[in-house]
């Protein structure tokens, strides 16, 4: 070990795989190099002891319309995607998918641009864009613009298609209510990740969607068809075994904690390379701000008690980081620390394509990692100070 080294022990480490109870992970030349079963630093380098706190890749978030105060919707600029990734970065999530709520065809096109022209100025922490909406289910339209859903016709289609070659990443939430089989497998072939959400898709129809293309199913059981016993819905089918990822909100609001917990089991009895559930903040504009409330295209949205509603007490969005959402799946719903640390790290970048299912953080940058306290109450990177 050179002098340049670094070495953080005396914590639990996540590999990206697997939690390590006694280990000590190097870093050489400002990457992850490899971990041992050290129990004290040897000498040379610098020493970081984690003081029972863990160790972690930083979180990848999928699903983020805001933070610092302002909305994507609001103001869909380069200046704006910096300030929510810098919030969002402040709250242990290093990347993110910023994500436009169904608006008018002139805000897709803005996002789009401002989306591109961010990563090529080096704003850091942007994986991708995700576009939720506006083709989407009126009957399910939770806080969207009722009046801005609309089917998917020609143009959409071509935008979405050149949106596709020029982004990282682009994921679009739709509903086969507004977007036929034929579109799907066009958005699929161009590499989009799909999602079903904001929908009463049957089960026969998430089916169809998912051998046409669709990969995940946003924030499963909200705005979406629900499992009935003779009628499975889009829940039944992305609980039924399928390789239907499903994004969770686990603020303990938008689902209880019961109902996770059984979603969770169902999810794991099946194969690593089925899909998995992977937790997403669906955070509004407060996240990383003390802000008390905000607007949504012209609709005024509180914030009170964790909890983020319209007027007429709709959920709109959550008020809600991943570190939360770990500690209320590992002390409301008995979900082991590995498998949620796996849900907020791991299963988002096999959904975007940038892990394989036997991925670990070996090589990753120091700057991309996360300290978690050790009462799951806060996460940082640790390369910024406190």
């Amino acid at each position: 070990m050179n002098t340049s080294d670094i070495l953080y022990g005396g914590g639990p480490i996540f590999d990206g795989q697997h939690l390590h109870q006694d280990a000590m992970a190097r870093f050489c030349n400002g990457r992850l190099s490899g971990l041992s079963t050290a129990t004290s630093p040897s000498s040379g380098g610098t020493y970081v002891d984690l003081a029972g706190d863990i160790l972690s890749p930083g979180y990848l978030d999928l699903q983020v319309n805001g933070g610092d105060g302002i909305m994507l919707n609001a103001a869909p600029n380069p200046a704006s995607l910096q300030r929510i990734a810098a919030a969002h970065r402040r709250l242990g999530a290093v990347e993110i998918l910023p994500t436009l709520i169904t608006d008018r065809p002139e805000k897709t096109k803005a996002a789009i641009a401002a989306t591109l022209a961010a990563i090529e100025n080096g704003v850091p922490g942007l994986a991708g864009l995700h576009l939720e909406g506006p083709h989407l289910a009126h009957s399910r339209k939770g806080a969207h613009d009722g009046a801005l859903i609309r089917p998917m016709d020609q143009e959409d289609l071509e935008l979405l298609l050149k949106a596709a070659a020029a982004l990282p990443v682009l994921m679009v939430t739709l509903a086969p209510e507004s977007v036929s089989l034929a579109q799907v497998r066009a958005l699929h072939m161009a590499g989009v990740v799909l999602a079903l959400g904001h929908t009463d898709a049957s089960y026969e129809q998430a089916l169809d969607y998912a051998t046409a293309g669709v990969s995940c199913v946003t924030h499963l059981f909200n705005a979406m068809s629900q499992m009935g016993n003779r009628a499975p819905g889009l829940v039944g089918a992305a609980l039924a075994g399928s390789d239907l990822h499903a994004g969770l909100i686990a603020d303990g609001i938008h689902v209880h904690p019961a109902t996770m917990k059984s979603a969770w089991a169902a999810k794991s009895a099946f194969a690593r390379d089925s899909g998995q559930i992977y937790l997403v903040s669906d955070a509004m504009a407060p996240a990383g701000s003390d802000i008390r409330e905000f607007e949504l295209g012209g609709r005024r949205i509180v914030r009170q008690a964790g909890r983020l509603t319209l007027a007429d007490g709709t959920l709109a969005g959550a008020d809600l980081d991943l570190t939360t959402a770990l500690r209320v799946l590992t002390t409301r719903c008995d979900i082991p620390l590995e498998e949620a640390l796996t849900a907020a790290v791991a299963t988002p970048r096999q959904v975007i394509g940038r892990w394989s299912q036997d991925s670990s953080a070996i090589g990753m940058k120091e700057q991309d990692f996360i300290r978690i306290s050790k009462d799951l109450s806060s996460a940082r990177p640790i390369t910024d100070h406190p």
